[in-house]
């Protein structure tokens, strides 16, 4: 088996300008959704490549995207200072919420879409209630001295990443916040499927594996470019490889139990690779880059 092989499935380019999001869809994961700087979002067939839909309703950059587990509807946010709730078909937005008082950086459902958590360079994490029609959040988290840059969201659990170095997981069923401190601004958090650990990456070109209970480091990941700019990491193939871009227009893959690098691919022209998802189930790929393509990679 190759990991993601250097020759790269299909390049696909939509944008005017850097991706700053990809996400595939909820399930199967046939679709792959794309969110710019040029202020639109794409969906694309992820087999066959093709070009879907464009929804256009942003006045500024879009900088994630959490899509529901039924498909019907996703979430977008960026420089807006609101979160854009979608119906998938329609490509309409079905609610807004407002209340940030600057861009938000990241957005994630919880286990059944009836509630959005947001993230926000105003420092402050919110939750929003999708079934009602209330206007101000449910609730609100203010412990962060800095960007709120990434979030997991869990059936009664928030975790958020920072740029204050810091990882806070609130317990929402107990009312606890719990603080891991990093000690360099995170750029991404990820969980794994078992919950038992977190995946960090932080400005000082170091990814973490950090153990979710006590706080400990498992493993960490090196050799990838990371000083300046918000690059995501995550899993791939259940768990077994850690995968990240860099600022050097690479992707990594490295081995989650020994740290050792298993791949290293340029792509991007060389540009900043600053988003990855991987889906499990089709043994893929997909990469957003500075350069303004999104590139899909399959496993041999």
């Amino acid at each position: 088996m190759v990991l993601f092989p250097s020759h790269q499935a299909a390049t696909i380019s939509r944008h005017v300008g850097p991706v700053h999001c990809v996400t595939y869809s909820s399930g199967a994961g046939q679709y792959i959704l794309t969110g710019g700087q040029d202020r639109k979002i794409h969906l694309f067939n992820s087999t066959t490549t093709s070009h879907i839909q464009t929804y256009d309703a942003h006045g500024y950059e879009i900088l994630n995207l959490t899509v529901s587990p039924d498909n019907s509807r996703f979430a977008s946010v960026g420089g807006d200072k609101s979160a854009f709730l979608w119906d998938v078909t329609t490509a309409k937005t079905l609610r807004r919420f407002a209340g940030h008082y600057a861009r938000i950086n990241t957005c994630g459902f919880n286990h059944d879409a009836s509630i959005l958590v947001t993230g926000s360079f105003d420092a402050t994490v919110r939750c929003w209630d999708t079934k009602s029609n209330a206007s101000k959040p449910v609730m609100v988290f203010e412990e962060a001295k800095d960007s709120i840059t990434s979030l997991v969201v869990g059936d009664g659990e928030v975790i958020s990443a920072c740029v204050d170095g810091k990882l806070r997981r609130y317990d929402l069923r107990m009312g606890q916040v719990y603080v891991d401190v990093i000690g360099y601004p995170v750029t991404s958090v990820t969980e794994t499927q078992d919950g038992n650990a977190i995946l960090v990456s932080s400005l000082d070109e170091t990814i973490r594996l950090m153990d979710k209970n006590t706080g400990g480091c498992l493993m960490s990941y090196k050799g990838h470019m990371n000083k300046e700019y918000r690059v995501s990491s995550t899993f791939a193939m259940v768990d077994s490889y850690v995968v990240s871009g860099s600022e050097d227009g690479t992707v990594w893959a490295w081995d989650i139990l020994e740290g050792k690098n298993v791949v290293r691919e340029k792509s991007h022209g060389g540009k900043v690779v600053s988003t990855v998802a991987v889906n499990d189930g089709r043994r893929e790929m997909v990469t957003g880059g500075v350069d303004g393509t999104v590139v899909i990679w399959r496993t041999e």
